[in-house]
């Protein structure tokens, strides 16, 4: 029976889990990436749009996703260009289990930001679906994130939006807890 001290436990020890923190070369199972994404569907959305769409890569799809991010990088950074970045752009697809290309598909009978919640939602239900199996990750707006070639390599049109990457793997190091600031001062409560 789930309670509420068991649900508040499962979302307040929610943690990000980032590549050095996994556990070099175990692979998750296919089948558990896809429950993982199932959760993920049953995000909340409005007018049903679901406009969360997701592109996995693993074996050898991640050296994929590695070349075509690193060539998008290197064509649009133009004078921002770094070595270092692109290199990095290379290898730290291989250093995961999976990675997860997060889009949003835009539906124009809603509001953007209705539309950018539901992926956001949708993203939070892989995050709290993680413990259960072991895992960690985390969701990344870096790297080729805001390039206009990114929305190409992932089907996505010009009204819709490419909104990273989520980056699996088994844990290794686990995350320090991290206690959020007083929510007294986020909150205004109006009784009367």
């Amino acid at each position: 029976m789930t309670t509420p001290d068991s649900v508040q436990q499962w979302i307040r020890n929610r943690r990000s889990t980032f590549i050095p923190q996994f556990e070099t070369g175990k692979n998750i199972p296919d089948e558990w990436v896809m429950e993982i994404l199932e959760n993920a569907n049953h995000a909340p959305t409005h007018k049903l749009t679901e406009p969360w769409r997701f592109t996995v890569y693993s074996g050898a799809g991640l050296s994929k996703l590695a070349e075509a991010q690193a060539a998008v990088y290197k064509n649009e950074a133009g004078e921002k260009f770094k070595q270092a970045t692109f290199d990095k752009l290379l290898q730290q697809p291989q250093t995961c289990s999976h990675v997860i290309a997060i889009g949003m598909k835009r539906n124009e009978s809603v509001p953007l930001m209705e539309e950018i919640a539901a992926v956001g939602a949708a993203v939070e239900n892989i995050y709290l679906s993680l413990p259960a199996y072991g895992l960690g990750g985390y969701w990344s707006t870096g790297g080729i994130t805001f390039y206009t070639g990114a929305k190409a390599l992932f089907g996505l049109g010009e009204n819709d939006l490419f909104m990273g990457f989520f980056f699996l793997g088994f844990v290794s190091t686990p995350s320090v807890y991290r206690r959020p600031g007083a929510l007294s001062e986020k909150l205004t409560w109006v009784k009367d």
